[in-house]
């Protein structure tokens, strides 16, 4: 899914990659951004478009580097988490075995390693065991150890995904309510933090709730979120309205919330509940495990939105939005330009208000918004509302789009701009203090 609405973008990717590294020093960001290898064009592309997608991603993902905003994590986890080589928070001594065959198993076991817990996917048709290391082994050198003795199975760590920005003094108190019992027709997910369902912005909409870190619990981020996918109130509109909302909050305060165990277990879960659009505004690495549910749930027609970051335009792709079955969302001002913080390359397939708007805040209030966090539940709103499903529903919005940029597809805007009519200025609801990224 998607690989056709991105082949437009890689050559561009490209060239925006072979001249990462110089553009390093243009971007302004706390700690510089990640440089990157000058990448050889090739002479001529493979037939297959999967083969040149595959390149390019391993090619980018060896200088993949965390950023200094995730590291963080690491520092207030309370020794919950670890870093893994390059840097990002996983959960400490855990190694996720996806779809172990009995011989893999068996190698585990064999070399010292114990199971912490097991989990089927229903939906997903997915087998995932969670093992710790032998004493007196560190974690990198036990993944290692466990790769080296079967290459052939999927040995990963636990990564942690986080919101695609930080709240500014925005909490949101209280236990999550189920929510009201009414709800349009549309049907969409969200993948985040709890939602607080009380809020007025979502009070038409429907909302069911699910922990999986615990029992869910209401978050700035989620809320803010969920109010672009489903919310109406007054001056203030998401993009559908009264929509069924299921809500998989993988954090529930947990300080190894964001799990990538807990992100696949959402997905089976949006799986099992017919969810056809799934809004996903976290960020992370690539995984083996959440690239496997990913590509598991796309086969099930379920399409999966996500936000592609605000790691500015020399960043490596982020992940989930980094798979080709995933719509990567960066966001723009109100004049429509993209903004400075946004990423760029084959992963965007579409843009839409990310800034100089408000969404739900803490208690009945609002907030001004800024990031791909808030663009994304805007396309991923629309998609839920389109007639066709998958593809057929990505071509319907694709045509609808305004064409920003360079003409056609590209890697700075997408397929164009969507949503616009959809941004509600702070000032029209009362917004005060902001949710940035």
């Amino acid at each position: 899914m998607l690989i056709g609405l991105r082949m437009a973008t890689i050559l561009a990717a490209l060239a925006i990659l072979s001249v990462a590294a110089p553009a390093q020093a243009q971007i302004g960001l706390p700690g510089g951004a990640p440089s990157l290898p000058r990448l050889p064009l090739p002479d001529r592309l493979p037939v297959d478009p999967d083969r040149l997608q595959d390149r390019l991603r391993d090619r980018v993902d060896e200088t993949l580097q965390a950023p200094s905003r995730v590291r963080g994590l690491i520092r207030q986890s309370g020794g919950a988490l670890e870093a893994d080589p390059l840097g990002w928070p996983v959960v400490r001594a855990e190694i996720v075995a996806v779809d172990p065959s009995p011989a893999s198993r068996r190698i585990a076991l064999d070399a010292g390693f114990t199971v912490l817990r097991e989990d089927r996917l229903e939906g997903l048709d997915l087998a995932v065991v969670v093992l710790a290391p032998p004493r007196g082994l560190s974690l990198r050198r036990a993944v290692e150890r466990l790769r080296d003795l079967d290459p052939d199975g999927a040995w990963e760590f636990n990564h942690v995904y986080s919101p695609a920005g930080t709240a500014e003094g925005a909490t949101v108190a209280g236990a999550a309510s189920p929510g009201p019992a009414q709800g349009g027709g549309v049907r969409v997910g969200l993948i985040d933090t709890g939602v607080d369902a009380r809020h007025p912005a979502l009070a038409g909409a429907a909302i069911r709730q699910q922990g999986f870190a615990g029992e869910a619990r209401p978050g700035a981020h989620g809320t803010a979120v969920a109010s672009l996918l489903a919310g109406r109130s007054d001056a203030f509109s998401g993009a559908a309205p009264g929509a069924t909302l299921f809500v998989a909050d993988v954090y529930g305060g947990s300080p190894s919330g964001g799990a990538s165990t807990g992100v696949a277990q959402a997905l089976a879960w949006m799986v099992r509940n017919d969810v056809p659009v799934v809004n996903v505004s976290l960020v992370g690495p690539r995984n083996t495990l959440v690239e496997a549910a990913v590509r598991r749930a796309s086969a099930r027609g379920v399409l999966i939105v996500a936000a592609a970051g605000n790691d500015g335009p020399a960043a490596p792709p982020l992940y989930p939005a980094g798979y080709p079955d995933v719509v990567g969302v960066v966001g723009v001002n109100a004049r429509g330009r993209a903004l400075p913080e946004a990423a760029r390359g084959p992963q965007v397939d579409f843009s839409a208000p990310g800034a100089d708007m408000a969404a739900a805040g803490a208690g009945q209030g609002y907030v001004s918004v800024r990031g791909a966090s808030f663009a994304a539940p805007l396309v991923a709103g629309l998609l839920a509302r389109q007639r066709g499903t998958g593809d057929a529903a990505v071509q319907a919005l694709a045509a609808r789009a305004r064409d920003l940029g360079a003409r056609g597809p590209d890697p700075v805007y997408g397929r164009g701009l969507v949503a616009a009519d959809l941004r509600v200025p702070p000032a029209a609801v009362g917004a005060r203090g902001r949710l940035s990224r």
